[in-house]
């Protein structure tokens, strides 16, 4: 690893200027912003945003808070009603994060937003990370710097400490201001609620735009926010996992892993010919819609091994299985309901 006296820059044009050039190449970088430090990323590179869910051995595929400079950025990733730009006003720049639509002509990667069909954006309150954005000119995807589960960094040197060895650089911005992740907002559904409390209040919130309504509790179906259960895009089609050929059901098209696929199907995409999980992880969500939007029966998937990203693949697809099956009961609840036996 290299020494942190070399990986930790003070910042200025040029230092800047460098760490942008690593983030257009899909590398990582230490930033600082007013809340934590942040693990950044091409948000538009599936490549980088794997490499950062593998850096931070994230168990599973969260959605990533995506940076962006100023509003009119934020409205090129999502949609915003009244209630957004209102808020994106009163507390942008600031540790506000906002869950809204995301929008259809948006570049940001399926994997930094879990495959939802939301994204979560905010424009963060420190000079060195808002210089950065504007030099690399593009959303960057930053969660904390730190291996999953343990504590965020409120210093450069923390991040050396435990991600040194994954960085590029790491700009120096200070201690954060902060200190605490920023408040996450849904507004992507009817009442605005807060889904992770942090340094903007909710009686704060609620006096810009109104009462809000009750967050859905830790297991809901679809939670929208990092620290949370996960929803992810689950296929409108079924999804059978552990394929090795045989049976090929009707009109079913594979989801291939590995350089010997077999053969018999409708059609197959393949997450990584040469068996890298890190590519697999790239090209799994826009590979799932692909063939989910080609009109196919189902979808089967080969094994993927459980080492290193591998188990995050497998964790998102067993929950698509599991969305799928629920989906079924409940279509023929709902078909009993339709007609009563007497």
């Amino acid at each position: 690893m290299r020494p942190p006296e070399k990986l930790i820059v003070r910042p200025n044009a040029e230092t800047v200027a460098r760490a942008a050039a690593f983030i257009r190449e899909g590398r990582l970088v230490g930033i600082p912003t007013e809340t934590v430090y942040g693990l950044a990323a091409d948000a538009t590179n599936d490549t980088a945003v794997a490499s950062l869910f593998a850096a931070k051995g994230r168990p599973r595929f969260n959605p990533l808070i995506i940076h962006v400079p100023d509003f009119g950025a934020a409205e090129a990733v999502g949609s915003f009603d009244d209630r957004g730009r209102a808020l994106a006003r009163r507390f942008w720049p600031g540790p506000l994060t906002l869950v809204v639509p995301r929008r259809a002509d948006c570049a940001v990667s399926l994997l930094a937003c879990a495959g939802l069909s939301t994204i979560a954006v905010r424009v963060p309150n420190h000079d060195v990370t808002l210089a950065l954005l504007a030099a690399a000119a593009r959303p960057i995807a930053a969660p904390s710097a730190n291996p999953s589960g343990t504590v965020s960094p409120t210093t450069a040197a923390h991040v050396a400490a435990s991600m040194g060895d994954k960085v590029a650089m790491i700009l120096d911005g200070g201690p954060c201001r902060i200190g605490v992740e920023s408040t996450v907002l849904d507004l992507s559904e009817g009442e605005a609620c807060v889904l992770r409390p942090g340094a903007v209040s909710g009686d704060e919130i609620a006096a810009v735009i109104g009462p809000l309504g009750t967050a859905p509790a830790g297991g809901e179906a679809r939670p929208r926010s990092p620290g949370l259960a996960l929803r992810h895009y689950a296929p409108s089609i079924p999804l059978r996992l552990n394929a090795t050929g045989k049976p090929v059901r009707e009109r079913e098209a594979l989801l291939a892993f590995g350089a010997r696929p077999p053969a018999g199907y409708a059609a197959m995409k393949n997450l990584s010919p040469s068996g890298d999980v890190q590519e697999a992880a790239a090209n799994l969500f826009a590979m799932l819609r692909t063939l989910d939007r080609a009109g196919f029966g189902g979808i089967a998937v080969m094994p993927i091994p459980e080492t290193g990203l591998g188990a995050a693949i497998n964790d998102r697809l067993r929950r698509a299985v599991s969305n799928e099956l629920e989906a079924a009961e409940n279509a023929a609840h709902m078909e009993h309901r339709s007609h009563p036996t007497g």
